[in-house]
């Protein structure tokens, strides 16, 4: 597959939002922003968000909604790769945040859920009635690791809860074309969960380990597994950092990867005519890469 540099430059680039004009948005975690890369391959700063923002999408309102992990330290390899490492010492938790992609303003919208800090919230999908479900990826330090969670939130602020499912580094999340099916992406097993809906924001039956959704996966030897998208036919593509790859699940459970030219793609999305456009964060060596994909992605509720 032959891939295009849109951009580079970038500062560890996430979430990449294709728009109608032919500008893709993404955010750049390093630099703590949303950032526009016009048709042109110009790159301009949206807004400044601190922290670490991590997974965006377009809500129904136009606005970009935003998982902000709340910072990551960085650090290079010795081919100038770059990769995430830890906590900044000015970690205080993550939050979701609404910003107005022409003006740059933005808000936070949640910081809690029943009293309990956001640990680091990392991606974002909305359904059709304008919900959205996010991941909480949580925090690895030194000595400990946090167990992930999953959220689902209207995106006025008036309402979050926090699905009771036993996630270990929850990362990409998508929906299936009927909304039936939640796919969630874990980072340190190369896990794919297909988690059953009963509607918006409700899962169909408790999930715990002895009554587990289905699971595709994990892959061999040590790969790990960061944002998703979903193509149409139904196939579930997955950015695989380390391997350098876009893994491919059929619903079957059967795989095969597209390598890219970066170790660490962060993010897939789909855009362009009939979408079958690819644009790809390779957060290694902060570049947005383009190919036109051999099959067309899921068109998203809102974008």
């Amino acid at each position: 597959m032959d891939f295009t540099v849109v951009a580079s430059g970038l500062q560890f680039p996430e979430g990449p939002i294709p728009l109608a004009d032919g500008s893709v948005l993404v955010v750049e975690i390093a630099r703590a922003t949303l950032t526009r890369i016009t048709a042109a391959g110009k790159v301009e700063v949206v807004a400044e968000l601190g922290g670490g923002p991590n997974g965006a999408a377009i809500g129904p309102d136009g606005a970009v909604y935003v998982c902000n992990n709340g910072g990551m330290t960085f650090a290079r390899g010795p081919d100038g790769t770059m990769f995430a490492n830890g906590v900044p010492d000015d970690y205080q938790g993550g939050s979701i945040q609404r910003v107005d992609p022409t003006t740059g303003a933005w808000q936070t919208l949640y910081e809690t859920c029943d009293g309990r800090r956001l640990k680091g919230p990392n991606d974002i999908v909305f359904d059709r009635t304008g919900g959205f479900w996010f991941t909480d990826m949580g925090k690895a330090g030194d000595d400990t690791i946090d167990r992930g969670a999953l959220y689902y939130a209207r995106p006025d602020g008036s309402s979050i809860l926090r699905a009771d499912v036993p996630l270990i580094t929850p990362n990409g999340i998508g929906l299936s074309l009927d909304e039936k099916t939640l796919w969630i992406a874990e980072t340190l097993t190369s896990r794919l969960w297909a988690v059953e809906l009963g509607g918006p924001g409700q899962l169909a039956r408790p999930v715990h380990f002895l009554a587990p959704p289905r699971v595709l996966g994990p892959l061999p030897g040590f790969q790990m597994f960061d944002s998703l998208a979903v193509e149409a036919g139904g196939r579930i593509c997955v950015a695989t950092p380390l391997t350098g790859a876009i893994t491919i699940f059929g619903p079957d459970g059967s795989h095969d990867q597209i390598v890219v030219p970066d170790t660490i793609p962060t993010n897939i999305a789909f855009g362009g005519d009939g979408n079958r456009t690819a644009w790809i964060t390779a957060g290694g060596t902060g570049r947005l890469l383009r190919a036109e994909w051999p099959r067309p992605g899921a068109p998203l509720a809102f974008g």
